[in-house]
């Protein structure tokens, strides 16, 4: 049974714009639903209302059947008594605990040795195993990150909140982790909220999104759905790209991946360890549209296709390309007049295998 909930609610800071959020959402036992958007877009403090950190100054959040706030109502559940799991951004160990003892911090009200099974049962789930002893400062940041959704998660929420879960990591240990991190979601199958400003993650991570601009939800949805067809200008600005397709990658040789999608079979920089089953990305500004019967340019990505709409951006102009799936190109206006292109034109859609950006689809 899905777990309905609803954020209905208005907070204001000085000097900023309100934050009004409005979400409804039902969410399945695995469901991973991402608050994406820009920094400052308001997203941590609706997480953090949620989590019962942060008090609205008007409207209701509800999970279930439960109330836990309804500020015209005057009920204000403490943080304590929402059965949620709450990971902050900095992971907010403390530094003085061992592994075991942040784990542990939450379990009060278990026996000893029920809170010692616990503890035992999250270093196992958590691959934590010869670290029990340890301090935070001990540990890489791949691990911290394990022990704070550990700690997390050993109470047994309801519902499982993360704030910019990989943000505190570098680039190496981010892009390896997101891929456990979603499995590790998976398995705990929790129902998840998950805050971050990284595309690559939303689509990594995420089973539904809402993208959030000035603590406004402008969009909610699939991830995939949302990256490739934005429903407006400020939708298109937050995500970036233009093209997210699903691809299968068929072969990858010397650091190149031959990556179907449908019927088509492009070339992309990649491995087999990003495989099979990706997203594939690209950036409109990163495909050049060319007539039919001009001399091909070095880009390994040639595609035969049909000018399906154009849309005006002002100097700048948006064509959308049937090419075997729906691909996006934005080129000047006069580049759109010397072409001669509108809808049902013949055209090639070029562009390199460096422009096309692979996302594990696990």
């Amino acid at each position: 049974m899905a777990a309905e909930i609803t954020i209905d609610i208005t907070k204001t800071y000085p000097g900023r714009a309100p934050i009004r959020t409005r979400i409804a959402y039902a969410l399945d036992a695995s469901t991973v639903l991402i608050l994406f958007g820009p920094s400052g877009s308001g997203k941590t403090t609706i997480l953090r209302s949620v989590a019962g950190l942060e008090w609205p100054e008007q409207g209701r959040i509800q999970f279930i059947s439960r109330t836990w706030l309804d500020v015209a109502a005057g009920i204000r559940v403490p943080p304590q008594e929402r059965q949620i799991g709450y990971m902050a951004q900095d992971y907010a160990l403390f530094p003085h605990y061992t592994v075991a003892g942040n784990i542990a911090y939450g379990l009060h009200e278990l026996s000893p040795a029920e809170r010692a099974k616990r503890v035992d049962d999250m270093i196992e789930l958590f691959q934590l195993r010869g670290c029990e002893q340890a301090k935070p400062r001990e540990l890489s940041g791949g691990q911290q990150q394990r022990v704070a959704l550990a700690r997390a998660v050993a109470p047994r929420p309801q519902l499982l909140l993360l704030d910019e879960p990989l943000s505190a990591l570098d680039a190496p240990t981010r892009l390896r982790l997101r891929n456990e991190l979603r499995g590790l979601l998976k398995q705990l199958a929790l129902p998840s909220l998950i805050v971050t400003h990284d595309w690559e993650e939303a689509l990594t991570l995420g089973d539904r999104i809402a993208v959030i601009v000035d603590g406004n939800v402008l969009q909610t949805g699939l991830p995939q759905e949302v990256f490739s067809r934005p429903m407006n200008a400020d939708v298109a600005r937050v995500v970036g790209v233009e093209t997210v397709v699903q691809g299968r990658i068929i072969k990858a040789v010397e650091g190149l991946a031959t990556v179907e999608v449908g019927p088509i079979a492009l070339t992309a920089v990649g491995t087999a360890e990003d495989g099979p089953d990706v997203f594939v990305c690209i950036r409109a500004e990163d495909v050049t549209v060319e007539r039919v019967g001009s001399g091909e340019t070095s880009a390994r990505n040639h595609l035969a296709g049909t000018v399906s709409a154009i849309h005006s951006l002002g100097a700048m102009a948006k064509v959308s390309i049937d090419c075997g799936f729906e691909l996006t190109a934005v080129i000047t206006r006069s580049a759109l007049a010397d072409l001669r292109l509108a809808v049902g034109a013949p055209v090639k859609a070029a562009f390199k295998a460096g422009s096309v950006h692979l996302i594990p689809r696990r």
